[in-house]
């Protein structure tokens, strides 16, 4: 069994859409689903943009959402709002991979280096005037 209890969780979702799916309306309801729960951390997604269809299998985008623990992603899960999109999200896709996953994060991000010397230096103050 895997242990949940070290951090953040991941939920991905691999799918390829059926024929005929406005796939920029499930993507904004996507969207609109993360930003009304609280309990998302984070969430990004993209469209397939170079493998080899051999490859890919047919799938097309990939959605990953990042909750701060497995009680975030637990609440998540029983949320009503996601209740009511799963309906929608499941008669759009033609087939899916689903993962949850513990995070194991091997090479943090970094911020860029603006941002760390934004946070480290205070701003710079005005030379005084010459004395007349």
């Amino acid at each position: 069994m895997i242990n949940f209890s070290m951090g953040e969780v991941n939920h991905l979702v691999v799918v390829k859409f059926k024929e005929g799916v406005v796939v920029d309306d499930i993507i904004k309801g996507l969207e609109k689903l993360a930003s009304e729960i609280d309990a998302v951390k984070s969430f990004v997604w993209g469209q397939d943009a170079e493998s080899h269809e051999m490859l890919r299998q047919g799938f097309t985008h990939a959605f990953l959402m990042t909750f701060t623990n497995k009680e975030d992603f637990d609440a998540f899960q029983s949320h009503p709002n996601h209740l009511e999109f799963s309906a929608t999200f499941s008669s759009a896709i033609e087939k899916v991979v689903l993962l949850d996953f513990p995070a194991v994060v091997v090479k943090p991000q970094v911020k860029p280096v603006e941002e760390e010397e934004a946070v480290v230096k205070p701003a710079a103050e005005e030379p005084a005037a010459p004395a007349a």
